[in-house]
């Protein structure tokens, strides 16, 4: 008998919720896509690597913070028109 939808993710989620149970280094493991975020954050305030390391180093964090901030800002005009909406209907 096929699973719904719910099961699918319900099953999902428990593996994954087993995987980082058996993670002895949580940091370690997740260190590769910090890193391919931050190279991204690089290769967009310094594509050609012309800057300084500590510069594009900081430059990048800035553009990181600005990315996340945007990202928080865009969550909570979804989440307000999402509520506007409800009350509208209801």
């Amino acid at each position: 008998m096929p699973l719904t939808p719910e099961q699918r993710r319900e099953r999902a989620k428990q593996a994954v919720q087993a995987s980082w149970e058996r993670t002895e280094d949580p940091a370690a493991r997740t260190k590769p896509a910090r890193m391919a975020a931050l190279q991204r954050f690089e290769n967009e305030v310094d594509p050609d690597r012309t800057l300084p390391e500590n510069v594009r180093s900081q430059r990048a964090q800035e553009a990181k913070r600005q990315y996340y901030s945007e990202l928080g800002r865009r969550s909570a005009a979804a989440r307000r028109a999402r509520r506007e909406a409800a009350r509208a209907a209801g």
